[in-house]
């Protein structure tokens, strides 16, 4: 690991991932407030100083007006290796445990490092079915609970299925998202 001028270091052109601006100032934030954390997590670069991880990192450095970062080189992969390591680098493989989230950690502490979180933790279903008068809201309902471990997109194709149901940005605090 070495620390560097930050103009020698260079943006992928091709990676392919992006992050959309509020998340992108609160990357910035997050930067100016704990600038430590970037030495333990150093941007990772080829041989030719073209970032492999951390390009969002890289470019929130930049707007938060440092001169200099740390990379890692990993000038030994091939170039194969590179672009599995790109996307890699960004997918999430585990998942947030919401209970202990709730439970040990302070909301507002998380939402301000970065985290999107549910802010009441009283759900009731019957608030988000209130104007709905169709005859499957209890199956609705049932739906929600029976599949809170899943994902958005099932809970929606199931209550798609039912007549009257209807979409809500509700079922991702639901199902723990």
């Amino acid at each position: 690991m070495e620390l560097v001028k930050i103009s020698k270091v260079i943006p992928n052109e091709n990676n392919p991932r992006f992050i959309k601006d509020h998340k992108f100032k609160k990357l910035v934030k997050s930067i100016k407030d704990f600038p430590e954390m970037l030495k333990l997590r150093p941007i990772v670069v080829n041989k030719d100083m073209v970032v492999l991880g951390g390009n969002m990192r890289l470019k929130a450095c930049k707007e938060a007006g440092l001169k200099e970062v740390y990379i890692l080189k990993a000038d030994e992969l091939t170039e194969q290796q590179q672009r599995e390591f790109i996307v890699k680098d960004n997918v999430g493989f585990g998942e947030w445990d919401w209970d202990i989230l709730a439970n040990e950690w302070d909301n507002q502490q998380l939402k301000e490092w970065g985290m999107d979180v549910w802010q009441d933790s009283d759900i009731n279903l019957d608030d988000f079915f209130e104007d709905d008068t169709s005859e499957p809201k209890e199956e609705k309902q049932k739906i929600v609970l029976e599949y809170s471990d899943n994902d958005f997109e099932v809970i929606t194709e199931k209550l798609n299925s039912l007549e009257g149901s209807k979409e809500s940005i509700v079922w991702k605090a639901l199902i723990k998202e």
